[in-house]
């Protein structure tokens, strides 16, 4: 998670004089409402494992608002006078609570998400994912580099997408399972989810 996040704002120190208005790839929202939307993310997936007794069908009830019609649904919002720095910053301190999170909060300990209830190794891998993809679409326009490391992208891969295939180079497989690339011999998803479920008895 940590690593994830580090190349992430790394990527972003590399392009703070970009258009942050212009869309972030093929979603609706611009590339700053994209990297605001990752660091909530993070911040959201560390609250669920928060609370001594975690909540098991909803979401830790913070409220959620929109700076923006049409923008995602936020709690944690980057001072826009601070510039791409200081978003970069927000994102930075939002991976730095997932990963302690995960760190500290037992392997036993499950917690509610939308695609079922999961456990701090998913949270990371959830978070991870929203990193690596949420930075591709940033990247695109903005004249970044943005490849993840591929033992990284497979670790993601076998904990949440037990359906992607393994034979394949493993960032364009991440790519596909999320709905933002092709893969050779694969029709392309237009929709998709992942499975965060704890691997193991009762697990997926």
């Amino acid at each position: 998670m940590r690593h994830a996040v580090r190349s992430a704002v790394a990527a972003l120190r590399g392009a703070e004089d970009a258009d942050w208005d212009a869309r972030a790839g093929s979603l609706e929202w611009s590339r700053w409402e994209t990297v605001e939307h990752l660091a909530d993310d993070l911040f959201a997936y560390a609250a669920q494992l928060g609370p001594e007794q975690p909540p098991s069908d909803t979401e830790v009830p913070f409220v959620w608002s929109r700076r923006n019609p049409g923008g995602p649904a936020n709690v944690v919002f980057a001072d826009r006078a601070a510039g791409a720095a200081g978003l970069a910053q927000v994102l930075e301190a939002c991976g730095a609570m997932l990963a302690a999170m995960v760190r500290t909060t037992p392997a036993t300990v499950r917690s509610h998400h939308v695609f079922g209830a999961s456990d701090p190794e998913g949270f990371a891998a959830m978070g991870v994912v929203e990193t690596l993809v949420h930075l591709h679409d940033v990247a695109q326009g903005l004249g970044v580099r943005w490849e993840p490391d591929a033992g990284l992208c497979d670790r993601v891969l076998a904990r949440l997408f037990p359906d992607a295939p393994a034979d394949t180079d493993r960032w364009p497989t991440l790519l596909w399972a999320t709905g933002r690339g092709d893969l050779p011999g694969h029709a392309r998803r237009t929709a998709w989810r992942w499975y965060g479920a704890p691997r193991g008895a009762g697990g997926e």
